[in-house]
């Protein structure tokens, strides 16, 4: 009951300030790592090549280092621990939580909150641009930062929950179409995509399925493919019509003005803190169901086992 166990403790205590202003988090860690390999490596001719060996060389290290914890004789009490770690739930509710509280005050403390989880310009947002960035962002995370691990432990125990989290890590800071990334990043991004196909289809089932709302199931895989991403469309296609909520749509980056189509184009776009507040319910909604499925699944196979250990001679 490893994974289940570890969900629990990571929504019960997140990410204690206390500790990670004393140690860095594992997090961190692999994005010093990142940076490390790309502050060497990328320059000259062979970027693509360069950027594989180095996606290839942080697979093997903390896949590596996952299976040794997992080896500790301690009942599975630190892979316990350091899944918790590596999960993000609470987290990314107290995130998409403080965003709601901001713009209750006012729109530039707002802008200020959303900020915090988004790349996109913020400075001229209004409330609702405001609202559909965290939004958008809450569902995206919820895959990212909480089902995929998740699934990723159950494919692959701790070593596969270990090789997802620094994949991501590395997409998120190299995985970019820019001068500098695209060739280096490349590996990184395409192997993010990979990584996150199943479990974002996955989200968007669990974010309607634990709602009881699969009637907008028909909808997602249409609206899904209107997104900019081969991925983050699922669960923002399934949030958008829970939440009654038009997504995506035009924003800029660095001072560009992108348009990019509308999910669920007929949900409202005058929309603000309230619909915040609905999308947090949804994240703990989305996680109850998914710690049900896990705690099943994990039930199951702890069954079979000892069932196998009751027959073998």
């Amino acid at each position: 009951m490893t994974l289940t166990l570890a969900l629990i403790l990571d929504a019960l205590l997140g990410e204690p300030e206390r500790l990670w202003s004393r140690y860095p988090h594992p997090a961190v860690l692999m994005g010093r790592a990142v940076a490390w390999f790309e502050a060497r490596l990328n320059k000259g001719a062979g970027r693509r090549e360069k950027g594989v060996l180095t996606v290839a060389a942080l697979v093997v290290a903390t896949g590596l280092i996952g299976w040794v914890i997992a080896l500790v004789p301690d009942f599975g009490l630190l892979e316990i621990i350091v899944a918790a770690i590596l999960l993000a739930q609470k987290s990314l509710v107290q995130h998409v939580h403080a965003v709601g509280e901001a713009l209750r005050q006012s729109v530039r403390e707002g802008r200020q909150a959303v900020s915090m989880i988004v790349g996109r310009d913020t400075s001229d947002m209004d409330r609702s641009a405001i609202t559909r960035a965290t939004i958008e962002s809450a569902a995206e995370n919820l895959s990212d930062g909480v089902v995929a691990p998740a699934f990723w432990f159950l494919i692959a125990g701790l070593p596969g929950l270990m090789v997802y989290k620094i994949v991501n890590t590395a997409d998120s800071m190299i995985g970019y179409r820019t001068p500098r990334y695209e060739a280096f990043g490349w590996a990184a991004a395409r192997l993010d995509d990979v990584l996150n196909w199943v479990p974002a289809r996955a989200t968007a089932l669990l974010i309607l399925a634990s709602h009881f709302a699969m009637e907008y199931w028909h909808r997602v895989p249409n609206d899904a493919r209107q997104h900019r991403s081969p991925n983050a469309g699922w669960p923002e296609a399934a949030m958008a019509p829970l939440i009654g909520v038009a997504l995506s749509g035009p924003r800029s980056y660095d001072g560009v003005v992108e348009d990019f189509a509308w999910v669920n184009p007929t949900g409202r776009r005058d929309i603000g803190p309230g619909e915040i507040d609905r999308t947090v319910s949804a994240l703990w909604r989305t996680w109850a169901g998914l710690l049900a499925v896990v705690f099943l699944w994990e039930g199951l196979l702890l069954s079979l086992s000892l069932l196998v250990a009751a027959y073998s001679p």
